[in-house]
């Protein structure tokens, strides 16, 4: 006897998870977009260039991870230097 789930249970946890962590990328990212009122904040095009570029990189990544299989345990932290 293995300690594996049955798929269905696996299925099951999937979408719970994946709900409640696609709803909360969601919301952070609505809060990034708030950074761009510029009646509230000041930043460069550069700065902004910076940010998207990030979050298109990590979005790539979770692509690659879905149609690949494999894990990458890359955690490339977020920073205005570089």
């Amino acid at each position: 006897m293995t300690d594996r789930k049955e798929p269905a249970e696996r299925a099951k946890k999937f979408k719970k998870l994946a709900k409640n962590r696609v709803n909360s990328a969601t919301s952070y990212l609505r809060l990034i977009g708030n950074l761009a009122n510029k009646s509230h904040y000041e930043y460069t095009e550069d700065d902004k260039t910076k940010i998207i570029s990030h979050l298109r990189e990590e979005l790539r990544r979770l692509e690659s991870r879905f149609k690949a299989e494999k894990r990458s345990n890359s955690r490339e932290e977020f920073n205005f230097d570089g």
